[in-house]
């Protein structure tokens, strides 16, 4: 028979183990807490934005509504577009966890750097688009993008590129 199950683990390991787990847990409490160590990128300026209603449709379909002029600004067809879907599938269970209805559109906002966010006002959580790709951010680029003649400030740079806006096309 073997005493493996009655010799006393080593002591130094399960000391050793704690502090270290306390380091770190001492270091992550302290950034959460103080913002120290940690890096956030301010925004640069706004360029177009627009408030945007997406409601689901009976045929799977999503339409994308401006919340301002209520006119459609887009037609997803059912079965497509997955990224713009599983965005939106994550904010809409974050607002069904707090209890908040669909009433207060999204804000989709364009920066002069190129950067775009989707921003929940109703919960304040954000989406950097820029995180997931190109391709995955043009999705959202082309709902931003106002009609002619729309009253926003003047683009150029890189959002101007994203856009497929000439600077010029925009009015102050």
């Amino acid at each position: 028979m073997s005493d493996f199950g009655h010799t006393p683990f080593p002591r130094a390991p399960l000391v050793g183990a704690a502090v270290l787990l306390s380091i770190v847990l001492i270091g992550a409490a302290t950034t959460r807490l103080t913002g120290i160590g940690s890096s956030h990128r301010p925004d640069s300026p706004v360029v177009a934005e627009r408030y945007l209603r997406f409601t689901d449709q009976p045929d799977g379909s999503i339409w994308v509504n401006d919340a301002v002029t209520l006119q459609r600004v887009e037609s997803v067809a059912p079965g497509t577009n997955g990224f713009l879907r599983g965005t939106l599938r994550g904010l809409a269970r974050e607002r069904h966890r707090q209890g908040l209805g669909a009433e207060e559109p999204f804000h989709l906002v364009a920066h002069d750097d190129g950067r775009l966010t989707l921003i929940d006002p109703a919960t304040q959580r954000r989406v950097d688009l820029e995180s997931f790709g190109p391709t995955n951010e043009a999705v959202f680029a082309q709902l931003v993008a106002p009609p002619r003649g729309a009253g926003v400030a003047s683009a150029t740079g890189p959002i101007a590129t994203a856009l497929a806006i000439p600077s010029g096309e925009l009015h102050e």
